[in-house]
């Protein structure tokens, strides 16, 4: 079971068809739609105003949202939030793809479609259009995204789904091997390879 904590009589609620894994912790006015994912050692701490993720998206290893005294982030459906990265009091339209260890401060609009690079430090207030990538720190819109990068992004997300429901099957707590067996069995997931891969770059 996640580490759900109510907090002045608020608690979180969870889609039935949703995933979070039992190390994620859920605090107060949360909301986690249908069929999201959320990943080991989340932190969604809805202690000062509200957090809500729509239908389909994922938060990744070590995410952390939140926001200040009646704020409010919200997520909305099929997005993909990389591993470590914060939101903090922002709104991020439905597909938007957030990197890896970046950072998304209270204002900021990440609009539909859009993709903020790993390591991006999108400030307060920033607006950073559908269908666009920006990176950097501060972040800037660097351009439109391509219609490559358009489709990675659903393939990526495609992956979580798969993710949620793999774990749904067959995720459960065991003992660790004293040993390798050889001739154990050994994982043959398929999915998307990183961008740059996918380009040859």
């Amino acid at each position: 079971m996640p580490k759900v904590y109510a907090i002045d009589g608020v608690i979180p609620v969870v889609h039935p068809t949703a995933y979070v894994h039992e190390t994620a912790v859920l605090i107060g006015d949360v909301i986690v739609g249908p069929g999201c994912y959320i990943a080991p050692s989340a932190s969604l701490r809805g202690d000062f105003g509200q957090i809500r993720l729509g239908e389909g998206s994922n938060i990744q290893d070590n995410c952390t949202i939140h926001c200040f005294a009646g704020g409010e982030t919200a997520v909305g459906a099929d997005v993909s939030v990389g591993h470590g990265a914060v939101l903090h009091g922002c709104s991020v339209g439905d597909r938007a793809l957030i990197g890896m260890n970046a950072v998304v401060m209270d204002g900021a609009i990440v609009g539909a479609q859009a993709i903020v690079a790993a390591l991006a430090f999108v400030r307060a207030e920033f607006e950073v259009p559908e269908r666009t990538i920006a990176a950097g720190v501060p972040a800037r819109v660097l351009r439109e995204i391509d219609g490559e990068e358009a489709g990675w992004m659903i393939d990526a997300n495609a992956d979580y789904y798969g993710a949620r429901d793999r774990a749904w099957a067959s995720m459960q707590r065991v003992e660790a091997l004293h040993r390798l067996d050889r001739d154990g069995p050994r994982l043959t997931f398929q999915g998307a390879k990183p961008l740059s891969r996918s380009r040859g770059g």
